[in-house]
């Protein structure tokens, strides 16, 4: 067995000597319990920063240890990109195309290339690939993504329970509790509140702290009405109007109220628990790397998820028995904005509470930031371990220079500013100085290879599906009906003369033994309006809606049932039913305006006309039109273009190739005239060759001054032949180079048209898209309460009969 396969070692790398520039064989082997300390990564983009936090989080698993990985950008996920094979086709399926592109390699190639890759790069780091079968065997991985269903969901519903006596009996930690849960709540409706000054943080605190004093757990809806109308009339030495008036604080309850209403909180409300237990843990007791995927989530959402999870820590910790040994880990990938300097966000305080408190229950965190001048030095003064790697701006290494120098003194040992200053001026990519303080002096050192694939961030069509198999193996969310009938109070409510009711007609006979119970709810009806003018499209819809209105629980109008048609209605009840109290705020006109208000806001949220569109070739389908035939007037169009193109090219290749034959026409001319004098001069030639021949035979004298005349005028003959016959061929070669040009010309003007040629309609590529209602367009007909019947058999149950 290797040194690092050793219980409570990590592999980080092997050690480097800056100064020659090379890469020692002595491995770098971080003792886990130094977690405890906490520890801090800093460095710019490419010095390899995460490819080191993915190692040490790969180094806990195969130590047996869970983490919770916060993952504001998407890297984590890697974790899950872990091949023991080490196959072309296993890395194949998350490599970028645009990627292989820039490379000029197919993505098959670059798939075999980084194969091999990671391969050499694991047997250069002494890392056998088994050594990914163990990682993987030794902790589950899981991808959570709050607030959306793309990973696994996650609720915050728990949050807001009463939290154990444990917590309740602790002053400190029962108020650091109610702290987080507000200022994570307020965060997200975008309230800036200084918890001993806003008044909304005060009163939700009280508010939350008179439920959880009891052990009752927090239910929004129930929260909303108290804010309305608290349950108690003096908020310290000040009368409750005085403080928060009744206006103001109508004002703030609509705020959560629609919050709650808007269709992305739905996504908050179902899923797993955020339980931290159970995130640490599979039920079986494996280990699990818990990676909380928050890309997807706007700037307020994340503050508010970071801060309630990090209150859910600080509970399970103190939950916890004490320790010396490493437990678990909380790593978090980009701090940056939850742990600043001066300003003072809902994260920071329970972030500086486990820096401070969590060493003694051996929950290590580890942070990671490419901006360390944003960073609370002071506070990170608890971290005993920084790995340092290349830093962008003198700025950032002065920053963290200081943020060293407090480490050190928080522990007592000695610190050399200017020795330090040079080492860290040297470093560079995959190169880090580890700084422990429980070590005698700092370590240079080169990250290893990563047992995972690092692709870069991950989409969130990547992240589903990742986690499609394991959704499919959660059980099913048996979620109760909206429609539920609360218990019957008896007769008939006394409403106000300017609130108008109406009762829904029961289908069916009741049996012997049922009784019928009206239920309150709220019915509309509305007009919405889609137009698009580059699609002419010019769209009106009508929508009947019926919202249960159950006493405790917010008016949610996401939660309306949306009806086929109009319901039959009657001005009366039927005899000898009895009722359910409505709501109190349905006994008050002005409800019945604020609610089509806000039907109308979430309509405007909610309500999307889909429609097919095409980029190439382009064109947007029209309400009501099928894919099929949206797909053939697409095709349609698209011949049209087709004919018109080709048209267009043809126009520009006429008069380029009409040139081109008026020239080789003219070179089969000059070519033809060279062959014919060449023929000419051909056959002087021979025939004056012929007679000085003759004469030389037939002459007495050998050699006379006619025979040489005769002899010289036939080789002036031979001469001009051969120039003709280089004429003929620089004639033939001018007609060949034309017709070289004639073909590529028509290789080109074939190929444009075969680019414009049309593919098979049922090969567009298309993806839907969403039309938003005009709002100023909008109408709430009506809106008004209606009474809805059910029936209760013997046995108790409620069913509902319209």
């Amino acid at each position: 067995m290797s040194d690092y396969e050793k219980l409570g070692v990590f592999y980080l790398g092997r050690e480097y000597n800056l100064a020659s520039g090379q890469l020692s064989d002595t491995p770098v082997l971080y003792d886990s319990k130094d977690l405890t300390t906490h520890a801090l990564c800093v460095g710019m983009t490419g010095s390899g920063k995460t490819g080191l936090c993915l190692s040490l989080l790969e180094e806990a698993a195969i130590d047996g240890l869970p983490a919770i990985c916060i993952d504001p950008k998407g890297d984590l996920g890697n974790l899950l990109l872990t091949f023991p094979s080490l196959k072309p086709a296993d890395f194949k399926p998350w490599i970028d195309p645009g990627e292989a592109t820039r490379k000029g390699l197919t993505v098959d190639e670059l798939a075999a290339r980084t194969a091999t890759q990671w391969k050499e790069g694991l047997a250069a780091w002494d890392q056998p690939p088994e050594r990914i079968s163990r990682f993987r065997e030794s902790a589950d991985v899981c991808i959570y993504t709050p607030g959306s269903t793309v990973g696994v969901p996650l609720t915050i519903l728990k949050s807001l329970s009463a939290p154990p006596p444990v917590i309740r009996d602790n002053a400190e930690a029962f108020r650091e509790r109610i702290g987080s849960a507000v200022s994570g709540l307020l965060a997200l409706l975008g309230v800036d509140a200084d918890p001993l000054r806003s008044r909304e943080h005060i009163l939700l605190s009280t508010l939350v702290e008179r439920s959880w004093r009891d052990g009752q757990n927090l239910e929004l809806g129930r929260l909303i009405r108290d804010i309305q109308q608290p349950p108690f009339d003096r908020v310290g030495f000040l009368d409750l109007e005085s403080f928060f008036p009744a206006k103001d604080r109508f004002s703030f309850a609509m705020s959560l109220n629609n919050l709650l209403a808007s269709p992305g909180f739905q996504a908050w409300m179902t899923g797993e628990p955020l339980d931290i237990q159970r995130l640490l843990y599979t039920p079986e007791g494996k280990p699990r790397i818990a990676i909380l995927s928050i890309a997807h989530l706007s700037d307020a959402e994340r503050m508010f998820f970071v801060t309630i999870l990090l209150g859910e820590v600080i509970s399970w910790m103190r939950a916890q028995s004490g320790t010396t040994a490493l437990r678990a880990l909380l790593y978090m990938d980009e701090i940056f904005g939850y742990f600043p300097p001066s300003a003072n966000p809902p994260s920071k305080q329970p972030m500086l509470t486990l820096l401070k408190q969590a060493r003694a229950f051996g929950l290590g965190c580890v942070l990671a930031t490419q901006n360390p001048v944003d960073l609370d030095y002071k506070g990170l003064s608890n971290c005993g371990t920084w790995l340092i790697g290349r830093l962008q701006t003198e700025r950032d290494k002065l920053r963290v220079l200081d943020g060293l120098e407090g480490a050190s003194t928080a522990t007592g040992h000695a610190f050399d500013r200017s020795s330090m200053e040079k080492l860290l001026s040297s470093l560079g990519s995959r190169v880090f100085l580890m700084n422990n303080v429980h070590d005698d002096q700092p370590t240079v050192f080169q990250s290893r290879w990563a047992l995972s694939y690092l692709r870069g961030p991950l989409s969130r069509e990547q992240i589903q599906l990742l986690m499609d198999e394991r959704k499919s193996q959660m059980p099913e969310d048996h979620t109760a009906s909206t429609w539920h009938a609360d218990a019957a109070t008896g007769t008939r409510p006394v409403l106000p003369p300017e609130v108008s009711e109406v009762f829904i007609e029961r289908s069916g006979a009741l049996s012997t033994g049922e009784n019928l119970i009206y239920h309150p709810a709220l019915y509309a009806t509305a007009r919405i309006h889609f137009t698009q003018t580059t699609g002419g499209i010019d769209e009106w819809q009508t929508v009947s809606l019926l919202l249960p209105a159950h006493e405790g629980e917010a008016l949610n109008w996401e939660a309306a049932e949306e009806l086929e048609g109009e319901l039959t209605l009657a001005s009366s009840p039927e005899a000898n039913a009895t009722f359910t109290q409505p709501p109190a705020e349905l006994f008050r006109a002005k409800t019945y305006t604020s609610q089509a208000t806000a039907l109308k806001d979430c309509l405007y949220r909610s309500r999307k006309l889909s429609l097919f569109k095409c980029a190439d070739p382009k064109g947007i389908s029209l309400p009501g039109e099928s894919e099929g035939d949206f797909r053939q007037r697409l095709d349609q169009g698209h011949r049209d273009q087709r004919e018109l193109a080709k048209a267009k090219i043809q126009a520009k290749y006429q008069s380029k190739l009409q040139t081109l034959e008026d020239r080789l026409r003219r070179a089969e001319q000059t070519a033809e005239k060279q062959k014919s004098q060449a023929n000419s001069q051909t056959l002087s030639a021979v025939i004056s060759f012929g007679t000085s021949l003759l004469g030389a035979f037939t002459s007495r004298k050998k050699i006379s001054t006619t025979n040489l005349s005769r002899a010289a005028t036939s080789a002036r003959a031979a001469s001009r032949v051969l120039e003709e016959r280089g004429d003929v061929g620089r004639a033939e070669e001018t007609v060949e180079a034309v017709r070289l040009q004639i073909q590529k010309l028509q290789d080109d003007f074939q190929h444009e048209i075969d680019e414009i040629v049309g593919l098979d309609p049922s090969r567009y590529v298309l993806e839907e898209t969403q039309l938003t209602p005009k709002k100023t367009d909008m109408k709430v007909e009506r809106m008004i309460l209606a009474w809805v019947p059910f029936k209760q058999d013997r046995s108790g149950k409620v069913i509902p009969t319209w």
